[in-house]
């Protein structure tokens, strides 16, 4: 369930500078909430913020620095707002086997998909618990449903986000304040070239009917927050997929998914 609109509260939404993070928080603009868009661009974060409005704020930060997540509460609160909705959808991908891995990349990953979003959530929560209102969304993958070789990193950090809010989604009962895990397919996004993996690389590995826009995932993610859903698998190709993926004995996957993802190829 998503908090009514109000003055003083705002939606924070993380990595909003650009693909579905931009979209959910256009998504939360055309229903009416404030904004607090957090991201490292920030130009395209300020961009952005115009656009929407003088309800929407920037506040450029790099949240794989622990100082620079402890100065958001302050910061926000410094605006006149309030956190009623928390959208922790920043976040990188990484690419290869481990034995070929860079450790601070590594690292760095763990940080900012795992770390920021348990940051976040223990700065923001209490708050919202204390005022009998708000919503969290986390932001993980399919590939949260089974180890991923190539990306074994960004798949068991997005399986502990997936682990970490359904805990939350259950602590929460009987509060007003919901949690929910987003669980978004392929998306066609920049977000696979950070990782080396270009759009159409990746239709050659996955079929065409799994690939979603970033504003259909944030619609989805949105109206799933909204529903009180505890997991949102947009798409249904992409929740037969998720089950196929939670469901097959690792003997049998593992070695299906090494032989195509291209971490692998290489190894």
């Amino acid at each position: 369930m998503l908090p009514a609109t109000s003055s003083t509260g705002v939606a924070l939404v993380t990595g909003a500078s650009s693909g579905i993070g931009e979209q959910i928080a256009r998504e939360l603009a055309r229903r009416g909430y404030g904004l607090v868009l957090v991201a490292r661009r920030a130009d395209q974060l300020r961009a952005l913020a115009d656009e929407l409005g003088p309800t929407a704020h920037a506040l450029p930060t790099d949240l794989s620095r622990p100082a620079e997540r402890a100065a958001l509460p302050h910061r926000i609160a410094g605006l006149g707002r309030q956190v009623d909705i928390l959208v922790n959808n920043a976040g990188m991908a990484n690419l290869g086997p481990v034995a070929a891995s860079d450790p601070a990349t590594e690292l760095s990953l763990v940080e900012l998909d795992v770390a920021a979003v348990v940051d976040l959530c223990s700065r923001f929560v209490p708050g919202m618990v204390a005022r009998g209102r708000g919503a969290v969304l986390n932001v993980a993958s399919v590939g949260a449903f089974g180890p991923v070789p190539g990306q074994a990193t960004y798949g068991a950090a997005k399986a502990f986000v997936l682990s970490y809010t359904h805990a939350l989604h259950e602590e929460l009962r009987g509060t007003n304040v919901s949690a929910a895990t987003l669980c978004p397919g392929p998306v066609r996004t920049a977000f696979g070239d950070q990782a080396g993996i270009p759009d159409d690389e990746a239709e050659k590995m996955l079929p065409k009917f799994l690939w979603e826009q970033p504003e259909t995932v944030a619609r989805a993610a949105v109206d799933g927050l909204a529903a009180g859903r505890a997991v949102i698998v947009p798409g249904t190709p992409n929740r037969v997929a998720a089950a196929l993926n939670h469901l097959t004995p690792r003997r049998v996957l593992l070695p299906m998914l090494a032989r195509v993802h291209p971490g692998m190829r290489n190894a």
